[in-house]
């Protein structure tokens, strides 16, 4: 006898109505839990044990969604692992996340379920926040037809219960179609062609006909709809929007004589809508917003610098450890210089990146972040993006990858191309350490004006430039090649709520984690790459016999400088220089010598190698102990063969410049690939940021030349 098949559950609801914090604790898996749309894209997976239940059930939480007409890419995932098409199986039980403040239009997801025959369990979630105003339970669950089952996941309160519902909904399944209303004689007759075209293995029921009918009837893309289904839904008599209009005014109008009546009075909004006065006031809101933005960068360069000394410490003391451990060689050069000079070189910025995912968050998961996406919806439709294009744009401070993805929020594919197209702009955590290394090395720590932070201000403005350049090439492509009429933003502004600390933790490390990774990964195997480019050949002719000259100096700085000059003749003969010497009539008019031009190279892995492979040009060569210059030291003293410094403040602006608007990350545009199902928009994105940053490094570069800067 074979073993039993594995269920499934499947966790539906509208965004912002607990999914992801039930799905953790129903399986102990750790999801990224927001507080806006957008935020869970992917379907998240786990398993969880309910007692009576034989086998483990595979617990999938799917987009979250208002209903299961396909007009978003995560609607369409959603419908898939919910109905059992494309290629998901069919759930054996869905469990709905109803908000208890928000009953009427989160039950509308409901009614569609149970019109579809799906084994459906209601999970009443936020009734604290609803107190005296949550609906009975089981007077609901009468009219639904299915378990309603109140739970408080924060507070651990009915978990157990509806662990319960869940294992005897699995035992005893319900999957009778339920419709709440009967339809006209019209719509009748579209249901009975609709059905009898339905093709063998999908529910031939009314419910499921009148789904195929709303869904193909204004979306022909999917690959699984037969050409009888089609053609049976694009010719109803009544059209899309009759449709519409009678099924959606019936089955509200269902809930307002059933379900209305068990929620006494309304949940009280008053102190949300009295910090609402405030913090999306078209003018104080923006000031307010600015102001936060404001204290958290200062407090990247204020709280975490000391975090980051200790860093360097760390690395410094282990470098000479291991150089002292080991015989001089190649072998050594390679552990102190490659490896650990090259992947200390990046964790040294951890304790920013850290602070940077902890602060946003705890603004994400408060719900602010919600009110600044109906902020900055009127400039963004200003400049042709759709105003959901924020979430996936806020999503690119941390990481294009994920922000690329989550596009599919988006209903218009042109939407989602512009979008894209856009979002690796944004001032990723990959450019955080290059922004921290140049400012932290190049700018004072003092204040301008008598108040304001030159360091924390010069941060603000390189992520103020990713976001303003970002909306302007939006507009630029807006009006060329992706032109459009504007969509209007339907975005639910969540109740706030006492950020989860647990969860924003959660969510920091597994950032920071992926972080780590890359430099344990890919900027280690870049840095090991870089340092034999840096080392090799190693028969470098010089101009004099060094290691006699050194030996016979008269005091420790003639030598040092003698060594100083030995090291510096052989970098340059090296192939990583060559390389570097190669493309440097491409990057002089930006201000960059050859050893910038070797961290442009290797940055095109990822932006964070260019700090690594920095930090091998000045350590190889040298010895390193706990008394060696860190590498912004390192940097803020070089000087050319004049004595004039190599990198000034004008070079370092026009350095972070080029990396604001560069698109150095071939898995970003991989992942555009994967998003686009083709090369052309990839290859676009590549062109067009790099010819961007060129033009604007030169503009500052050159600009600043003219108006007497060095």
């Amino acid at each position: 006898m074979g073993a039993p098949t594995k269920p499934v559950l499947a966790l539906a609801g509208n965004p912002n109505t607990g999914k992801s914090t039930l799905f953790n604790a129903l399986t102990g898996a750790q999801a990224r839990v927001g507080n806006y749309p957008g935020v869970t894209v992917e379907v998240l997976r786990g398993q969880a044990r309910f007692e009576g239940v034989e086998t483990p059930v595979e617990v999938v939480d799917v987009p979250g969604c208002y209903s299961l007409l396909v007009r978003s890419e995560d609607e369409r995932v959603a419908m898939d692992h919910l109905l059992g098409t494309g290629e998901q199986p069919r759930p054996d039980v869905v469990v709905v996340c109803v908000d208890a403040t928000n009953l009427l239009r989160n039950l509308y997801l409901v009614l569609q379920l149970r019109e579809l025959g799906l084994n459906v369990v209601v999970a009443l979630t936020m009734v604290d926040e609803a107190g005296e105003h949550a609906p009975d339970a089981a007077k609901l669950g009468a009219e639904l037809g299915c378990q309603v089952v109140p739970v408080s996941v924060p507070r651990r309160e009915g978990v157990e219960a509806l662990r319960a519902a869940i294992a005897s909904a699995i035992e005893q399944p319900d999957t009778e179609p339920r419709m709440v209303f009967a339809p006209g004689e019209a719509l009748r007759a579209d249901i009975e062609r609709v059905r009898a075209a339905l093709p063998e293995g999908w529910p031939h029921s009314d419910g499921m006909a009148l789904w195929a009918l709303m869904s193909f009837g204004r979306d022909t893309r999917r690959s699984e709809v037969t050409e009888a289904v089609r053609a049976a839904a694009e010719g109803s008599a009544l059209g899309g929007e009759a449709i519409d209009d009678e099924v959606i005014g019936a089955r509200y109008a269902w809930l307002d004589t059933h379900v209305a009546p068990l929620q006494a009075g309304g949940v009280d909004r008053s102190r949300t809508e009295r910090i609402d006065a405030v913090l999306i006031h078209p003018v104080f809101g923006f000031a307010l917003f600015i102001a936060i933005m404001f204290v958290l960068f200062q407090s990247l360069f204020a709280w975490a610098d000391p975090a980051i000394g200790l860093v360097e410490d760390g690395f410094a003391m282990l470098s000479s450890s291991v150089r002292g451990a080991l015989p001089p060689g190649l072998l050594t050069d390679l552990l102190v210089d490659g490896v650990i000079g090259g992947a200390g070189a990046v964790v040294v910025f951890l304790p920013q990146i850290l602070l940077l995912f902890f602060l946003i968050g705890l603004m994400e998961d408060s719900g602010y972040m919600a009110r600044v996406a109906y902020l900055m919806d009127r400039i963004m439709r200003a400049m042709g993006l759709h105003g959901r294009a924020f979430v996936p744009m806020l999503s690119g401070f941390a990481c294009a990858i994920p922000a690329v993805m989550a596009t599919r929020t988006m209903e218009r594919k042109r939407d989602r191309i512009l979008t894209m197209m856009v979002v690796p702009l944004m001032t990723c955590s990959a450019r955080l350490p290059v922004y921290t290394l140049i400012i932290a090395a190049l700018f004072p720590a003092g204040t301008m004006l008598g108040f304001i932070p030159i360091q924390g201000g010069l941060m603000i403005v390189m992520y103020m430039v990713s976001v303003v350049m970002a909306l302007l090439a939006a507009l630029v492509m807006s009006k060329t090649i992706l032109v459009a009429p504007p969509a209007p933003l339907v975005l639910e502004l969540p109740p706030y709520r006492m950020p989860g600390l647990a969860a924003v933790l959660r969510m920091m490390w597994r950032r920071a984690s992926t972080f780590l990774r890359e430099a344990g990964t890919v900027i280690l195997a870049c840095s090991i790459v870089l340092w034999a480019l840096l080392t090799f050949p190693q028969d470098v002719p010089l101009s004099q016999d060094y290691a006699a000259a050194i030996a016979a100096a008269d005091d420790g700085d003639a030598a040092a400088a003698l060594q100083a000059a030995r090291d510096g003749e052989q970098l340059r003969g090296t192939y990583g220089a060559q390389l570097g010497k190669a493309i440097e009539p491409a990057i002089a008019p930006l201000g960059f010598d050859w050893k910038i031009g070797i961290g442009l190279i290797g940055a095109f892995a990822a932006r964070e190698v260019f700090v690594a492979t920095m930090g091998i040009v000045y350590g190889t060569g040298g010895d390193v102990d706990e008394d060696s210059p860190s590498l912004r030291q390192r940097i803020h003293d070089e000087r050319r063969d004049d004595g004039t410094p190599v990198y000034t403040p004008l070079v370092g602006l026009s350095l972070m410049v080029f990396f604001a608007l560069a698109c150095q990350c071939m898995s970003t545009l991989a992942v555009v690939k994967r998003e686009t199902n083709g090369w052309r928009w990839p290859l676009f994105l590549l062109a067009y940021m790099t010819a961007l940053a060129w033009g604007s490094s030169f503009i500052v570069y050159q600009g600043g030349r003219l108006l007497g800067f060095t």
